[in-house]
């Protein structure tokens, strides 16, 4: 009898890509998950891993959520017929209530929507972990850089004892 696997977490061993820049440039209050419409030769380069999400973000007009300069390099042999874009904006699959709610935290206090991580949901289905956050300080991010050499110093002194 075979062995059951463990659930895996959506981000861990499914993740396509990540915005490692946005982690330093903001805090993130909290993590909302949101559904891509793709064209087909879209979903065949982030198979092939031709995603590049650093220097995207969300806004939200006239009711929808787009996301903007995420770069999706197209192959060659699957867009040879199709006059491809890469940087096209595209649209995000969110609820009414979360559009809204988004919507008014950014417009009144400030917020920034930042695609943080693009994933494998359920099936073959893309999912972008959208960041809801606020700009980080000069002094906040040379505390957070602190912060992560002390940690990479202890672990490097217990690892010696």
């Amino acid at each position: 009898m075979a062995k059951k696997n463990p659930k895996k977490s959506a981000n861990s061993s499914a993740t396509i890509a990540r915005n490692k820049r946005a982690t330093f440039e903001y805090r993130f209050e909290e993590k909302v998950e949101a559904g891509l419409s793709l064209m087909g030769w879209e979903v065949k380069s982030i198979r092939a891993g031709k995603v590049n999400l650093s220097e995207s973000f969300v806004m939200i007009k006239n009711g929808e959520a787009h996301m903007y300069n995420c770069n999706i390099v197209p192959l060659s042999a699957a867009s040879t017929h199709v006059v491809a874009d890469p940087t096209r904006p595209r649209k995000l699959l969110l609820n009414r209530r979360e559009l809204d709610r988004l919507a008014g935290l950014v417009e009144r206090q400030g917020y920034a929507l930042v695609a943080i991580s693009m994933y494998w949901g359920k099936g073959s289905w893309v999912k972008l972990e959208v960041g809801l956050g606020k700009g980080k300080k000069d002094h906040d991010k040379r505390e957070d850089t602190k912060q992560r050499e002390w940690a990479i110093e202890k672990a490097r002194v217990m690892k010696n004892k």
